[in-house]
C-alpha cells in the first residue's frame, strides 16, 4: 500500500517514506563484530574505530570522523543504504520480530484479540506457497470491478473507492488539521497517479532516465502478463501515455514546499470553479466525505488539469491504467512471480539493491505499517527505560532554553519578531519515547488465510478513523510514527516535536556517555526538530499551528536573504560529477541541521556551568560533542539509491548535512583551526546564521 507523504503532516529527521528497514546479519561473524564495536566504544561514547586519522578534519570531517567505517563496510546485496539509522533499524526489527513470536506463542488465540491479529497478519505474509497457489484470484474482483465501469461517473467512484483500500489514485482525499484554523480538522485533496518515483522522471532528457522509461514499459508488460492481463505491451504504451499527462500537471518538488501556495480553500459548491469535468459529488459520496461545506486542494491547476484528463481520456484507457494500479499497488503481496518481477524494477533498477530483504524482515515491516502500535505497547515495556525519558525530557528543556538565549542575541530580528518566536517556542509540545494514548485496532478484521482481504480490511478503517476526525477536536494525543521507528518529526499545525523511543540509542542518545555526545547526537536531533519550527516553511506558522505571518517586513527579507545564502552553499555540493544537491529543495532540512547544531553546541556549554569540560579518551569537550554530531549522518547509499534521493528527498545526503552545518559554525572553525585554503573554510562573512 502506498504512503502519501504531503509535506504539511510534519518535518522529520529522515524522509518518512525512506524509512524502508533492512536486514541484519545474525551469523558469527556478525556477532563478532558487534563485541568489537562494544569494546571500540569509548567512555567519550565516539567510535574511533571508525575513523579514517588519514583525512585532514579541516578538509572533510565527516570522512575523518566516518572514513574508516565507510571503507570497512560494503554495501550487502539486500541493501540500499547502510549507516546509523539503518543499524539501528536492523535491531528494531529483530526486537518486533521477537515481539510477534511472542504474541503468538500462545496455545490459543481468541478470535479479534491484538495477539490473534498480529499473528495472523504475519502469518498470511509468511505463508508464500498458499499466495502462490491463489496467484491473482485475491484481486480478480477488483479487476471485475474495473471492466464493469462505462462512464465518467463511475471512473469517480471507482477513484474513491481505490483510495479507500489503499491503492493509488490520481486524486487523493485526506483529513488533516486546516492550517488556517487550527482547532478544526478539514478535508484536503492531494496528488498522485505515477508509476515512477516523481515527475521528473518522466521528462529528463539524460540517457539514464529514457533508459529507465523504456524499461519501465518492459516491467509493465511483463506484469501483465504475469497478473493473466492481455495486450501487455499496448497497455504499457497506453498506461505510459496517461502517467506522462499525470506527470506534466505535478508541481515539482520544490513547489511543492510552499505552505501558502498549496493552501486553496473552496466551498464544496464552488469545486466546479476549479474543474466542472469531474463529477465532485458521486467521488465525495463514494468516500464518505460529502457532509463537509470546504475543502482545500493543494494544487488545484493539478486538478483542473485532471478534469480535462477524465474528459477527454478514453474509459478504456483509464480502466487499464486502473488494471495497473491493482497490480502495481499488490504486487508484493501476491505471487512471488509478481513479487520477483516488481522487485527486479523498483528494487534492482530503480535503488540498486540486488537481493530482496528476507521475506522476515519485509514481514515486520508489513505488521509494523498496520497493527504497529500493538508491537509499540510491548517494545516499550522491553526496550524504553523510564530513566531514558527523564534525561531525554530534561535535554529537550535544556535546548529550549538554548534555543531562547540565541532568539535573544540575534543582531539581524527585531525585537517584535522576537518576542513572536519566543511565545512560538515556549508553546512547543515534546512528545518522547511513546504515546499517552494507544491506537485502538478493534475495528480490522484479520486472517491467516486472506493477506489481500487483512490490507483492505486495515486500510479502511484507517480510512474511516480520518474521517471521523471531521468536526471533532484535534487528537493531539495522535503519533505519526510508532515508537520502534528510528526517526524524529515536528509537526506544524500542533507546535510539536516527537521523539519515538527507538532513536534514543546510540549512536545519537548515549545513557553511558559523557553529556558532549549526546548534546552532539540526540540534542542536534532536537534542535533540529525545534529548528523545523523557525525553518522557511515552519515559520510561517504560528505558535498556535495556524499558518499566519508573525515576521516584520525588514525580518522576513532578512531571513530570506540568509536562507538563499544557504541555498546557494549547498547548490554546490557535488554528489557525482553530474549531479549536485539542490539547494532549493532541501532548504528546510539544512535550516534544520544548522539551527540543531547550533542550539545543541549552546546547550551543551550552558550544562558545564562555566566549568572547563574534562578530556576524556585524549578528546576535549568540543572535540566529543562535533565528532558525536558528524558520527550520526555515518552512511553509505548505491548510486542508483542516492540518485533517486537527490532527485525526490528533502534532505541533502548526510555527508553535506554534516559538513554543510560544520562548515557554517563558528565555534567549529576555531576548535579545529580552520583557515583559508582548508576545504570546510567558509570566509566568515559569508558564514550563514539564522537562529
Amino acid at each position: 500500500m502506498k504512503t502519501i507523504v504531503t509535506g504539511a503532516i510534519c518535518s522529520s529527521i529522515l524522509m518518512l517514506s525512506a524509512c524502508n528497514s533492512e536486514p541484519v546479519s545474525t551469523d558469527t561473524k556478525a556477532a563478532k563484530a558487534e563485541v568489537t564495536s562494544q569494546k571500540t566504544m569509548l567512555a567519550s561514547g565516539i567510535e574511533q574505530a571508525n575513523m579514517d586519522k588519514s583525512v585532514r578534519p579541516q578538509d572533510d570531517f565527516y570522512l575523518y570522523v566516518n572514513g574508516g567505517w565507510l571503507a570497512a563496510h560494503p554495501m550487502p546485496a539486500d541493501k540500499t543504504a547502510i549507516g546509523s539509522f539503518y543499524d539501528l533499524r536492523d535491531k528494531a526489527d529483530e526486537d518486533v520480530k521477537a515481539i510477534i513470536e511472542e504474541l503468538a506463542a500462545a496455545d490459543t488465540l481468541a478470535t479479534g484479540s491484538d495477539e490473534q491479529k498480529v499473528a495472523d497478519l504475519f502469518k498470511s505474509y509468511m505463508d508464500e506457497d498458499k499466495l502462490n497457489a491463489l496467484g491473482t484470484k485475491p484481486v480478480e474482483p477488483l479487476f471485475a470491478e474495473i471492466a464493469a465501469i462505462e462512464n465518467t461517473d463511475d471512473l469517480a467512484s471507482y477513484f474513491a473507492k481505490s483510495q479507500i483500500i489503499g491503492l493509488d489514485s490520481p486524486l487523493y482525499f485526506y483529513v488533516s488539521i486546516d492550517a488556517k484554523q487550527s482547532s478544526r480538522y478539514a478535508g484536503h485533496v492531494w496528488h498522485s497517479g505515477l508509476g515512477l518515483p516523481d515527475r521528473d522522471y518522466y521528462f529528463n532528457k539524460e540517457q539514464r532516465f529514457v533508459d529507465m522509461r523504456n524499461d519501465y514499459l518492459v516491467h509493465i508488460e511483463k506484469m501483465f502478463a504475469l497478473a493473466g492481463q492481455e495486450n501487455g505491451k499496448q497497455s504499457a504504451q497506453s498506461i505510459m501515455e496517461l502517467e506522462t499527462k499525470l506527470a506534466e500537471l505535478h508541481w515539482t518538488r520544490v513547489q511543492t514546499r510552499d505552505s501558502e501556495a498549496r493552501y486553496n480553500k473552496f466551498a464544496v459548491a464552488d469545486l466546479n470553479t476549479v474543474t466542472d469535468k469531474f463529477n465532485w459529488n458521486t467521488w465525495l459520496s463514494a468516500l464518505g466525505a460529502n457532509g463537509q461545506e470546504d475543502i482545500i486542494i493543494n494544487q488545484p491547476d493539478f486538478v483542473k488539469g485532471f478534469g480535462e484528463l477524465v474528459a477527454n481520456v478514453s474509459i478504456e484507457d483509464w480502466k487499464t491504467y486502473l488494471n495497473w494500479q491493482v497490480i502495481n499497488g499488490y504486487a508484493s503481496y501476491l505471487s512471488a512471480d509478481l513479487d520477483q518481477q516488481n522487485f527486479d524494477f523498483y528494487g534492482k533498477n530503480i535503488n540498486g539493491q540486488q537481493e530482496q530483504k528476507p521475506r522476515w524482515k519485509r514481514g515486520v515491516s508489513l505488521v509494523n505499517g498496520n497493527l504497529g502500535e500493538i508491537i509499540s505497547q510491548v517494545y516499550v515495556k522491553q526496550h524504553f527505560k523510564p530513566e531514558a525519558k527523564e534525561r531525554m525530557t530534561q535535554l529537550v528543556e535544556n535546548l529550549r532554553t538554548a534555543y531562547g538565549e540565541s532568539i535573544d542575541s540575534l543582531e539581524w530580528m527585531s525585537q517584535d519578531t522576537k518576542k513572536a518566536a519566543q511565545v512560538k517556542l515556549a508553546a512547543f509540545t515534546p512528545k518522547i519515547g511513546y504515546p499517552d494514548k494507544w491506537e485502538d485496532y478493534s475495528a480490522i478484521e484479520i486472517d491467516s488465510d486472506t493477506l489481500i482481504a487483512n490490507l483492505q480490511s486495515a486500510d479502511q478503517v484507517g480510512y474511516q478513523k480520518q474521517l471521523e476526525k471531521l468536526d471533532g477536536p484535534i487528537r493531539k494525543w495522535e503519533w505519526h510514527m510508532t515508537p520502534q521507528t528510528v526517526n524524529a518529526y515536528y509537526n506544524p499545525t500542533v507546535n510539536e516535536i516527537v521523539f519515538p523511543a527507538a532513536i534514543l540509542q546510540p549512536p545519537f542518545f548515549n545513557m553511558e556517555a559523557d553529556d558532549a555526545v549526546n548534546y552532539g547526537g540526540i540534542g542536534a536531533v532536537i534542535g533540529h526538530e525545534m529548528g523545523h519550527g523557525f525553518d522557511d516553511q515552519g515559520s510561517r506558522y504560528d505558535a498556535e499551528g495556524n499558518l499566519r505571518n508573525w515576521w516584520t517586513e525588514t525580518d522576513q527579507a532578512e531571513f530570506k536573504k540568509r536562507a538563499s545564502q544557504l541555498v546557494e552553499q549547498y547548490n554546490g555540493y557535488q554528489v557525482f560529477d553530474d549531479l549536485n544537491v539542490n539547494g532549493e529543495l532541501t532548504l528546510g532540512e539544512n535550516i534544520g541541521d544548522l539551527s540543531g547544531l547550533t542550539i545543541a553546541y549552546r546547550a551543551y556549554k550552558n550544562s558545564l556551568n562555566g566549568a572547563e569540560a574534562p578530556v576524556i579518551d585524549g578528546l576535549t569537550g568540543d572535540e566529543r560533542f562535533f565528532m558525536g554530531f558528524a558520527q550520526i549522518w555515518r552512511g553509505k547509499r548505491t548510486e542508483k539509491g542516492m540518485r533517486q534521493r537527490v532527485a525526490t528527498d528533502p534532505h541533502s545526503p548526510g555527508h553535506f548535512r554534516a559538513l554543510g552545518s560544520l562548515s557554517n559554525m563558528p565555534e567549529f572553525i576555531e576548535a579545529y583551526g580552520i583557515k583559508e585554503g582548508d576545504k570546510m573554510y567558509i570566509a566568515p562573512e559569508k558564514q550563514v546564521k539564522i537562529w
